[in-house]
């Protein structure tokens, strides 16, 4: 029979794992160059206003775009709605390019309805 001091162990070890998962699933920045800034302007053919990130595809430039946007909170605290990213809506976004994949980028800002919302 184990020992009070190793089911605490263990539970402990256990709570750790656990709330270390939600860090674990959440990707870092440094997979977009931040010393390349890109401007695209065009239309909305897909929004996502989900956590932990929103997202819109863009059409802009001669391809569609995936763009990373904030969180869904972020982006209703500071005015911009999942109604505001509806398909067919014209967009600009301000951000950095993906380092591998040549059609995603990470939103600084995006300018929709004209107003301008800061994202990060």
């Amino acid at each position: 029979m184990e020992t009070k001091m190793r089911i605490s162990i263990r539970l402990a070890a256990a709570a750790a794992a656990l709330a270390a998962a939600p860090a674990l699933a959440h990707h870092g920045w440094s997979e977009y160059d931040g010393e390349k800034p890109i401007q695209l302007s065009g239309v909305i053919r897909e929004s996502g206003y989900e956590h932990p990130h929103g997202h819109i595809r863009l059409e802009a430039a001669g391809k569609t775009w995936f763009v990373v946007l904030a969180p869904p909170s972020r982006m209703t605290a500071r005015g911009l709605s999942a109604e505001a990213l509806r398909p067919g809506t014209q967009a600009s976004v301000v951000g950095y390019p993906h380092r591998t994949k040549a059609d995603e980028m990470r939103a600084e800002r995006i300018t929709v309805g004209g107003k301008t919302v800061e994202l990060r």
